[in-house]
């Protein structure tokens, strides 16, 4: 919950210094951050880096911050109220960043005191913005990073270990559950995963959603849909395959069917993001690229090699390019937003037409919600 403005105008600057630093919800809205060596002011739970403090100054209202001529940062947008679907992914972020060695997952309660909703109200959203709990979403998470490490370890144990499982046995409760498949299986590829799958027409052509217990591990967009499910079917043809109708009432068909509802709202641009659970197989760098791109804000663009820069490998501008090329989940993960260093449109997978429809789709999106 926010500080009152009275309580608030009685902290002195380091207090709020202290606060800025360390991204502390509670001053949201009751302050802004001003930075002078970029002339933009920013939310106190800003991700972007911090600068000196020399160059940082406090203000109460944006107001006071524009008459000294800074301007609103595009990245926290602090002009702007915060929405339902802006508080679901700070819960989403504070479940991303929450200690990976911790045995012990967060409550609703916690999430919900780091991002200020009550329990209930936290755990409506979450379904209603998701289609998980937070603590499926928790859960879905810690196998993530189970799923990333197992490739590199030279065991099981190893990466459950790695992962924040206090034990193997622990990780093989609900793996099957939550993976699909056994965390051995999955090591070898996905043999014997079940992965269903729906077809269904969206804005932008034919859709095909595809995913295991676990998450979606797989976004097709094409006019052709018998072509969709042939590809599906080739990239992955050791695993069983199952169509699932839209209104299928089975508990895995439901799930599929919130991701799929998910989607659709995006691409029919009544959501101003999507933050799903995924499935998929990829290497650290990949991940890395598309958490970038995740991070990237509705209605923006990035170049790949500001992406490059951003992690630390300014030469590795063509393997950005790669890592967005290979992305099984677009728009889940939108390399859409990433773009040439002229701006102009790199080749996307499902066309550039559709790439160009995506980005005009988000641009209106954020002109309505500034």
């Amino acid at each position: 919950m926010n500080l009152q403005d009275s309580e608030v105008r009685l902290l002195d600057t380091e207090r709020l210094w202290g606060a800025f630093v360390t991204r502390d919800r509670s001053l949201d809205g009751a302050v802004v951050c001003a930075v002078r060596s970029t002339g933009i002011y920013c939310r106190p739970t800003c991700p972007a880096r911090r600068p000196h403090r020399s160059q940082v100054r406090f203000y109460f209202t944006t107001r006071e911050a524009r008459e000294d001529g800074y301007r609103a940062c595009r990245r926290c947008l602090p002009d702007r109220p915060e929405t339902d679907a802006d508080l679901v992914r700070s819960a989403c972020r504070f479940l991303d960043e929450f200690d990976e060695m911790n045995e012990t997952l967060p409550t609703t309660e916690e999430v919900g005191r780091a991002v200020g909703l009550t329990p209930a109200r936290l755990q409506r959203l979450f379904k209603l913005e998701t289609g998980l709990t937070v603590s499926q979403y928790a859960r879905a998470k810690r196998l993530e990073r189970f799923k990333a490490l197992v490739r590199d370890c030279a065991n099981v144990a190893d990466a459950a270990h790695g992962a924040g499982f206090a034990s193997s046995s622990r990780l093989y409760e609900n793996a099957t559950e939550q993976l699909g498949m056994t965390p051995a299986t999955y090591r070898k590829g996905g043999a014997g995963a079940l992965i269903r799958y729906i077809v269904t027409p969206s804005a932008l052509g034919g859709l095909l959603v595809a995913g295991t217990a676990s998450g979606v591990c797989a976004v097709k967009l094409g006019d052709d849909t018998k072509a969709l499910v042939e590809e599906v079917e080739a990239e992955f043809p050791a695993a069983t395959l199952t169509h699932v109708e839209s209104d299928d009432e089975s508990p895995e068909g439901q799930s599929l069917g919130n991701w799929v509802a998910a989607l659709l709202n995006y691409l029919d641009g009544h959501r101003v993001d999507i933050d799903l659970p995924l499935d998929v197989l990829a290497t650290a760098f990949q991940w890395r690229v598309w958490r970038r791109l995740q991070a990237i804000p509705t209605g923006e663009t990035r170049t790949y090699q500001e992406m490059a820069g951003d992690l630390g490998q300014p030469t590795a501008s063509r393997a950005v390019g790669r890592a967005c090329a290979t992305n099984p989940v677009a728009p889940i993960v939108p390399c859409h937003r990433a773009v040439r260093k002229d701006g102009g449109l790199a080749g996307y997978r499902w066309g550039l037409h559709r790439k160009e429809a995506l980005l005009k789709m988000e641009r209106s999106q954020s002109d309505q919600s500034s």
